[in-house]
């Protein structure tokens, strides 16, 4: 099977496990991408069949990574997962979820690659209208759970489960903030809350922003405005059961409320 192939392969079986037809077994797949390009193959694969980046809509992603030397991976998200806070996601029934506190970014016009192009790095923030809390579940398709290969939970969205979104601020009203010094938390049912400062593995959320933009218009794409991209954990939450109620915060910027 050439590589294409296999891709192609890999985003029908995920794409009928995220219509909620079963999980997947990871053994069943090689422990290692036959190539670098493999999983995103897939996951843009996965995207069109299940429709996500319909053409003239806002999108939803993710993006983000464990440091600024490494990296940095980027997924397309299910719409049909993105809830406005106090949100309730009892009816998607995710598999063992974890909750990640994180700040959303939002476009406030729309973007390709040719704009992208007489853009300076500098200026890509400018882009932005509106930053909030946000909070990603985090699940799988792939019966093993984070336990399966990094490729194969890379095709699968990077293990989204659906996203929750805060009350917006402007992006002029968060100029100020020192996000080496924010605090954030997370706190489960009627548990102590647990709480983390300056603890974004990129030092700042719009810094991987142009990386993103690149990549999310890239082969002749397009971003339209309203488009949210997720900027990566300062706070990371596992474990969670049906029925959990959870409420993100990040000082100075609000907190939202969900229910898994």
């Amino acid at each position: 099977m050439s590589h294409h192939d296999l891709a192609q392969d890999l985003a029908s079986q995920l794409a009928r496990a995220w219509r909620g037809e079963g999980l997947l077994d990871a053994q069943a797949w090689p422990a290692e991408a036959p190539d670098s390009l493999c999983a995103d193959r897939a996951l843009a694969a996965l995207a069109e069949q299940l429709n996500w980046q319909p053409a003239t809509a806002p999108q939803f992603w993710k993006s983000g990574g464990p440091s600024r030397q490494a990296d940095l991976s980027h997924a397309p998200l299910a719409p049909f997962g993105v809830r406005i806070a106090p949100a309730d996601f009892s009816d998607l029934r995710l598999q063992r979820p974890g909750v990640e506190a994180e700040i959303a970014l939002r476009l406030g016009q729309s973007v390709d690659a040719e704009s992208l192009a007489r853009m300076k790095p500098q200026a890509a923030a400018e882009l932005v209208d509106g930053v909030c809390v946000a909070a990603e579940l985090v699940s799988s398709r792939w019966q093993q759970g984070q336990a399966a290969p990094a490729w194969l939970r890379h095709a699968d969205a990077l293990s989204h489960g659906a996203l929750a979104l805060g009350e917006w601020h402007s992006r002029q009203s968060c100029a100020a903030i020192d996000w080496s010094q924010q605090t954030c938390s997370i706190q489960r049912n009627g548990e102590p809350p647990r709480s983390a400062r300056g603890s974004h593995s990129l030092g700042d959320p719009f810094w991987g922003l142009l990386g993103w933009l690149r990549h999310a218009t890239r082969e002749g794409r397009s971003l339209a405005a309203g488009s949210v991209v997720t900027t990566g954990a300062w706070l990371v939450l596992s474990d969670l059961v049906a029925g959990d109620q959870i409420c993100v915060g990040f000082d100075g910027l609000g907190e939202l409320k969900l229910c898994v």
